[in-house]
């Protein structure tokens, strides 16, 4: 009888541990969690048409994009930015996207131009960067100019004025290590407003947005369309139009995610002729090596031992040997990948000696450095390249 007792007792135990004991998840079970920013919003109404504002276009079709997902991706968590018609400042966003530890940022808005007359139409899809035109600086300064509207706002962005294109210079550098993802995001979008919504394709660019500076995640800042342009703005108010884009969008969310998890084949929208195929995921070209004046150069005699970077910031164009944005470190050096120029500091064997150096010198200067690895003049994963050190050192 005492055994029989015992044992009920263990069976109980035992199931009351399963039930309430937390779920040991690996790695891959993490949920996918996706931040959508609806851009402005209460006091703010943002760009103005004739019959709408952007403020009530952007939550529009961020809150079908974020249904969209809910509904069909039981594996991503979806958070807001804003639900409803509130002012929420720029750095708040931001947070909000980092506080969630978010895998991917999509900030929502609706552009404009001076006339409200204006033919001007299209989508267009931005990357954190260098402004490359006086149309993408005057995109960025419209949609940094909400921080005007924000108290201690002087303080807050250490007196950044959106107005001031000498402010801008801040942008001249990304220390982004997500950049890649970012572009290649923003280039599935675009793809899905061209194919699916028929909309004129205005490309992917680069600007200086705050945003999009503040988040720690792949970000994209989307534009839907044109307020001013009277068409257009009917097509944004309308229950197909914002209903087709925010399609469109997620439609590129999944592609993206299947491209992140090594399935590229890609997903089609209703309105496309052609059925979807899966095909072979392309090699990622390997870095080229670049001859800006004070690169360090990989040793030539090194054992095909693995040599170890700090990479300090990327440009989307060649800096100037002695640049400022160096930030007095020197010799620097540089590679070439995907089309953007990554610079490093540091040239060591040994793995020890570069993290001490990133320590001492790099990172007060450049918090978001980190650690690379080539491996006979090739970019090579940077965790392998550690446990060769080691192995080598025994």
């Amino acid at each position: 009888m005492k055994t029989f007792k015992f044992y009920i007792l263990y069976i109980f135990g035992l199931a009351l541990t399963l039930l309430t004991a937390t779920p040991a998840y690996g790695a891959s079970d993490k949920r996918f969690t996706v931040v959508i920013d609806a851009g402005h919003g209460g006091h703010d109404p943002g760009a103005i048409g004739k019959r709408g504002r952007e403020k009530n276009i952007n939550l529009n079709v961020a809150l079908k994009l974020g249904k969209l997902i809910e509904q069909n991706c039981s594996d991503t968590r979806v958070v807001y930015t804003r639900k409803k018609d509130v002012f929420v400042p720029l750095h708040s966003r931001a947070d909000i996207a980092n506080n969630a530890k978010a895998d991917l940022f999509i900030s929502i808005h609706t552009n404009s131009v001076a006339s409200r007359n204006s033919s001007v139409r299209g989508t267009e899809t931005y990357t954190l960067g260098l402004h490359r035109t006086q149309d993408n600086l005057e995109v960025a300064k419209k949609e940094n100019s909400v921080i005007l509207i924000e108290d201690d706002y002087k303080q807050r962005y250490a007196g950044f004025n959106p107005n001031s294109s000498e402010s801008y210079i801040i942008f001249e550098f990304m220390q982004d290590k997500n950049m890649s993802q970012s572009v290649s995001f923003a280039r599935l979008i675009q793809t899905q407003f061209r194919n699916n919504a028929r909309r004129v394709d205005k490309g992917v660019h680069q600007a200086g947005f705050l945003v999009l500076r503040e988040t720690t995640m792949p970000s994209v800042l989307v534009e839907l369309g044109y307020i001013t342009n009277r068409n257009e703005e009917a097509y944004l108010l309308s229950e197909s139009g914002s209903s087709a884009l925010a399609r469109s969008i997620y439609l590129a969310f999944m592609n993206y995610r299947q491209q992140r998890q090594g399935n590229t084949q890609v997903a089609q929208a209703d309105a496309d002729p052609k059925p979807a195929t899966a095909t072979k995921e392309k090699q990622a070209p390997s870095p080229t090596r670049d001859d800006t004046p004070g690169k360090v150069d990989t040793p030539a005699d090194n054992g095909g031992q693995p040599v170890f970077k700090i990479q300090i910031l990327t440009s989307d164009r060649k800096l100037p040997s002695g640049s400022k944005l160096f930030k007095g470190l020197s010799p620097v050096g540089c590679y070439k990948e995907n089309g953007i120029y990554k610079y490093t500091y540091g040239d060591s064997t040994d793995y020890n000696q570069v993290l001490r150096l990133k320590r001492n010198k790099v990172d007060a200067k450049f918090k978001d450095a980190f650690i690379i690895a080539f491996k006979n003049g090739e970019k090579t994963n940077v965790n392998d390249a550690i446990k060769e050190f080691k192995k080598n050192r025994k």
